[in-house]
């Protein structure tokens, strides 16, 4: 059963898929914000008790919000979110959490912030910056948050991962807390090469360390009153196509230069602002990424 209402002048609908852990509020054309910023999607699932309490709750910003909860994306594939949400909350592994999910409009431009052989880019640094002010704005604004930067998650995987991590080191006032899942941290690198040369590639394209990513992010990581909490993962299966022989070799190479570039160059320490998991039967996959959720979110939110 679906209601109708409106929240801070946006219209969305209730409904309730039965899951223990929450229930769904939508807004179908969500636009907040710039007066450009164009409609779109945004999923929210709040606690099962929420209107009954007076509780504040984290929140957890999640990128390509069409596959966090229902099938969709390019491949009809769904994190199942409410699912991992439901069993932490039942096993008391987890406090409460509000999740709202973003959906994209014209995904590979949002999420890059450099060229991309093939593909349109280059507007990842409005779209953090919608994210930071105009969604977590209303979000704080009209539901019951906790809204402190310390107790807000920028979650993603892939492209949506690279948005994370660079929405959070653009905005680290607004997020202190970042999950990037396979994260393409080669975008901007290996990015503009033809894939077919992918396994000469190694660090011939140039290296993190100078790239535009770092440039951005130096500022934030050098700054130890903004020091960002960050998960990174990715997976370790070669074979079942490009996206594992390539997508995720570029983004387990890349993201072990990050890893090593953070300890080194600004002082992370691993396990305890810095959490890296490879995973031996991980792929390029929103099952992959799903079966790793429990274990971040329980560094991020944990009881």
């Amino acid at each position: 059963m679906a209601e109708q209402f409106t929240k801070g002048g946006q219209e969305g609908w209730f409904h309730d898929r039965g899951y223990w852990g929450g229930f769904f509020h939508t807004y179908d054309n969500f636009q907040v914000g710039r007066e450009w910023d164009k409609p779109r999607k945004v999923h929210i699932f709040l606690p099962r008790n929420y209107e009954i309490s007076q509780e504040r709750y984290p929140v957890i910003y999640m990128n390509d919000g069409d596959t966090a909860f229902f099938p969709g994306g390019a491949y009809q594939k769904t994190w199942n979110v409410a699912e991992i949400l439901t069993r932490l909350y039942l096993s008391n592994q987890i406090r409460k959490v509000i999740v709202v999910a973003i959906c994209p409009l014209n995904r590979d431009y949002e999420y890059t912030h450099a060229p991309v052989k093939g593909s349109d880019w280059g507007g990842l640094d409005n779209y953090s910056s919608y994210l930071a002010e105009s969604v977590k704005g209303f979000i704080d604004a009209n539901y019951r948050t906790l809204a402190d930067a310390e107790t807000s998650l920028v979650l993603g995987s892939s492209h949506g991962g690279l948005a994370a991590f660079y929405t959070a080191i653009k905005h680290p006032n607004r997020f202190r807390c970042v999950a990037a899942f396979s994260p393409s941290f080669w975008v901007g690198i290996d990015s503009a090469m033809d894939a077919s040369l992918f396994e000469f590639a190694g660090s011939f394209f140039g290296t993190l360390e100078s790239s535009a990513l770092l440039f951005e992010a130096s500022k934030t990581l050098n700054n130890p009153d903004k020091r960002l909490k960050i998960y990174l993962d990715w997976g370790l299966v070669r074979e079942g196509g490009f996206h594992n022989s390539f997508i995720e070799e570029r983004a387990t190479a890349r993201g072990r230069e990050m890893r090593d570039i953070l300890v080194k160059d600004f002082g992370y320490r691993e396990n305890e602002n810095l959490f890296v998991v490879e995973d031996p039967t991980g792929e390029h996959t929103e099952e992959s990424w799903s079966s790793r959720m429990e274990n971040a979110l329980k560094i991020f939110f944990g009881i």
